[in-house]
């Protein structure tokens, strides 16, 4: 967007009484399976910008997600984004206890590239999983997200995600089958860019 559009997209909003940058956050308080997304600001590629703060974040969500839910189901940690879909009643601990792990690994990192005041994380935002069809094409497109953004060829490839453990625990033949019966489609085309 040019800042014009910007600009314009910000006063429609606050016309509107929306909120200014993401969806509202829902907490039903009952256990749940949600897809949680964060990017980096305008997806630059700060979290990869050195492999060690792709395993320091893969640790650090994986983490949080046994702290704050009853099962991490699938993950894809990139060098600008992450998913994890989880299964929770506190939706509401998870997203603070991410936002303080923003926070801690905005500051190391800046600190680490002489970028102090730089903006690091751009937004997190949760999605309830609606349905059984929707849950199996979130795990097939969190586990192919690697894929999808050129940085591997194959699931198996990406060591920062849940496709190895899938793929050991279903088996290849019963992946295949999940793929085909709930594919990705256009998933994710609006917010995954």
């Amino acid at each position: 967007m040019t800042p014009q559009e910007r600009a314009e997209t910000l006063r429609l909003r606050k016309q509107l009484i929306r909120p200014w940058h993401s969806p509202p956050h829902w907490d039903s308080g009952e256990s749940r399976y949600y897809i949680v997304s964060a990017a980096c600001y305008e997806h630059k590629h700060i979290a990869g910008a050195v492999f060690s703060r792709l395993a320091m974040l893969e640790k650090s969500v994986l983490e949080i997600c046994e702290s704050c839910s009853e099962k991490t189901i699938a993950w894809s940690i990139l060098p600008n984004h992450y998913h994890v879909l989880v299964k929770t009643e506190h939706i509401t601990e998870l997203r603070y206890s991410l936002g303080r792990m923003h926070g801690r690994l905005s500051r190391q990192w800046n600190l680490e590239d002489n970028c102090l005041g730089r903006k690091v994380w751009h937004n997190c935002v949760e999605r309830i999983i609606r349905s059984e069809r929707h849950y199996w094409a979130t795990v097939n497109y969190i586990h192919h997200n690697a894929v999808k953004h050129g940085f591997a060829q194959r699931w198996e490839q990406w060591v920062f995600c849940s496709a190895v453990q899938f793929l050991n625990e279903v088996g290849r033949e019963k992946a295949k089958e999940i793929w085909k019966a709930y594919p990705v489609l256009d998933y994710g085309k609006e917010w995954d860019k």
